[in-house]
């Protein structure tokens, strides 16, 4: 074992006991949004793991019914599929209409967009206009939508759990990723205001801020120490699930937000520090399409 893996079970068994939440739910089914890869994947795979329904929601029907045969083959759960495209403006009545039935545990809100692969500044982003309105409908809108689709059901049985996935880059200002990062912050402030308001009543609602996961946004980096797999890093953070309204996910990405918080900002937003970050970002993808 690691010395990181050691130190980050001995964290987590000071932190949380055994994550009770997940424990068998007759008749309860639990959402995840953009499911069809990465991050939301992982949490559909992990959360029918733990003996549970899913109902997984992403754009293309064609890789989510792949991704409900994998889960079905491997757990014996069920799997329902929503085919949706978030970007659009009128998506909501029918996603109600088709989880109408269901009761609902768990609401993974995942699905979310880059406006840029390639880092650059606000009014250099390709179709501006669109791309502002399809970063709002996607990360900011279907997170709120859903929430309220789902949020009362949940209330009514005085339990559930919403996890709400923004990104280690809100934890500052962050130019070049500044549309991106705006957007994420609005899912920590609304879920941690929303988390006042019906923590009393049983329910759980928490942000989840990674930092290096290995996913297609991220260019599939190479897995390491600080950039984790999916898999390993849905793993980990469900087991904060209840240590606040914010986590970061795993030891090593709470330990990256310290040391990005104590930066002055004036360093990082430097001319040296976002050109290089550009040139990164560029040589990876390069890289990657070759």
């Amino acid at each position: 074992m690691s010395y990181w893996t050691h130190l980050q079970n001995n964290l987590l068994k000071s932190l949380y006991s055994s994550p009770q939440w997940v424990s068998h739910r007759s008749g309860i089914t639990d959402v995840v949004t953009g499911a069809s890869e990465g991050i939301g994947r992982a949490y559909a795979f992990r959360l029918a793991e733990q003996g549970m329904n899913v109902v997984i929601m992403s754009r293309t029907k064609e890789t989510l019914d792949q991704v409900a045969n994998e889960i079905g083959n491997t757990t014996g759960q069920k799997v329902k599929v929503i085919a949706t495209d978030f970007i659009k403006e009128n998506v909501f009545s029918e996603i109600e209409e088709q989880l109408r039935d269901l009761s609902i545990g768990v609401l993974v809100n995942n699905v979310g967009v880059l406006p840029n692969f390639i880092p650059c500044q606000f009014l250099e982003c390709a179709e501006l206009d669109q791309t502002v309105t399809k970063v709002i409908n996607c990360n900011v809108k279907t997170m709120a939508k859903m929430c309220k689709i789902i949020l009362p059901g949940m209330e009514n049985r005085g339990k559930g759990v919403i996890v709400n996935i923004s990104s280690g880059i809100a934890t500052i200002p962050f130019p070049l990723y500044t549309l991106y990062a705006a957007s994420k912050v609005f899912v920590e402030r609304f879920s941690q205001g929303l988390q006042a308001e019906y923590k009393d009543k049983g329910i759980i609602i928490q942000t989840v801020a990674p930092f290096g996961v290995s996913t297609r946004l991220s260019g599939y980096q190479p897995i390491n120490m600080v950039t984790l797999s999916p898999e390993d890093f849905v793993k980990h953070s469900l087991q904060y699930i209840r240590a606040g309204d914010k986590t970061n996910g795993s030891v090593c990405h709470i330990v990256l937000g310290w040391i990005l918080q104590s930066i002055p900002l004036k360093v990082l937003h430097g001319e040296f520090v976002l050109n290089s970050l550009q040139d990164y970002v560029k040589k990876k993808t390069t890289q990657r399409n070759l």
